[in-house]
């Protein structure tokens, strides 16, 4: 049997780390071939104390910590304690459904694959109207776009990336690892070095997680802001369009199809139009959308108000990544 280790990110984790971690341990994988590895970015809140508790019941379980705070310094530490003959990316934020691991590893020499993952649903552990809504946008295509991990698949397909997979140990040291110069779309990125190394990468529906979405409108936007703004500085640093995908950049589009036109009609008004149209084209497709969905525990106002929060914040952080890499341009 083949020894797994699996790296969890985390910083001030407390609400979820212990159910991550449950979720792993109780995934019906022998302990004894297990190694969790909680990568901890010098929390200041009770996640510490809770892993220290769990390790004295759990001799599977190690904590590393993370000077450099950031996500991808935590993934590449985690790569370099390992001594399994796979690697499982986990999050904190995320439980894993019964048979997670064995399921990987049983695709990953069915399908001859160099990565797999699983189905991502995108929960809440309070449910609110609010929390309702934001988990139902950030599961649907209108909102997330076509990330198949997110909105479901119902056969074994190849994709170019997955949530939460489960790697070569040796490919992953490979390749260098994550690229720490990345703070967000790092996963992304590894997964076009990977595939242009030939690597394939199967996303199944017969493995599933849970991942706890953030539950107030004000969070899920500072999310997606970051997220946009870094699809920039993503490609400024690599040097690479293709280190994305072309849904990344959509946002981006709808912003600027609002603003250029109105910025123009400063200069000549008829431009104004323009940007009527935009905004009449996207409440149109909007309404429709929010009016074909089953909207359970939250509202029509909930829904619409959630959408365009989602897409205004991912728009405008791409926007602002692109005015401050044409300063980086500059210098």
């Amino acid at each position: 049997m083949k020894k797994v280790s699996i790296v969890i990110p985390c910083k001030n984790e407390e609400q979820h780390i212990e159910t991550c971690i449950l979720s792993l341990l109780n995934n019906g994988y022998p302990e004894e071939y297990l190694e969790i590895i909680v990568v901890d970015g010098m929390s200041n809140d009770r996640t510490h104390a809770l892993v220290i508790n769990m390790q004295q019941q759990f001799s599977c379980i190690k904590w590393v910590e993370n000077q450099h705070k950031k996500t991808p310094f935590a993934l590449n530490l985690g790569i370099q304690h390992a001594t399994g003959d796979y690697i499982l990316i986990a999050s904190a934020h995320s439980s894993f459904d019964t048979g997670y691991i064995s399921v990987l590893l049983q695709k990953m020499e069915q399908l001859q694959a160099d990565v797999v993952g699983g189905m991502m649903r995108t929960q809440v552990k309070r449910s609110t109207v609010v929390s309702n809504a934001i988990q139902q946008v950030l599961s649907h295509r209108f909102g997330v776009g076509n990330s198949m991990f997110r909105v479901g698949v119902e056969e074994d397909i190849a994709v170019d990336t997955v949530p939460f997979g489960l790697y070569k140990t040796t490919l992953l040291r490979s390749v260098g690892g994550y690229n720490e110069q990345l703070i967000r779309n790092h996963d992304m990125e590894l997964s076009k070095r990977l595939l242009a190394k030939g690597a394939r990468i199967f996303l199944t529906p017969d493995a599933q997680c849970t991942y706890y979405a953030r539950e107030t409108k004000w969070s899920m936007a500072k999310n997606n802001y970051d997220n946009g703004k870094w699809n920039m500085l993503t490609v400024y640093i690599t040097r690479d369009f293709a280190s994305l995908s072309l849904r990344h950049f959509i946002p981006l589009l709808f912003v600027l199809s609002l603003l250029l036109p109105a910025i123009l009609a400063f200069i000549y008004l008829p431009f104004l139009v323009l940007s009527l149209c935009a905004i009449a084209a996207y409440s149109t497709v909007l309404l429709w959308v929010v009016m074909n969905m089953e909207r359970k525990g939250t509202t029509i106002f909930q829904l619409l108000q959630t959408f365009v929060t989602l897409h205004l914040a991912y728009g405008m952080g791409s926007l602002v990544g692109l005015l401050h890499l044409n300063k980086l341009v500059k210098r």
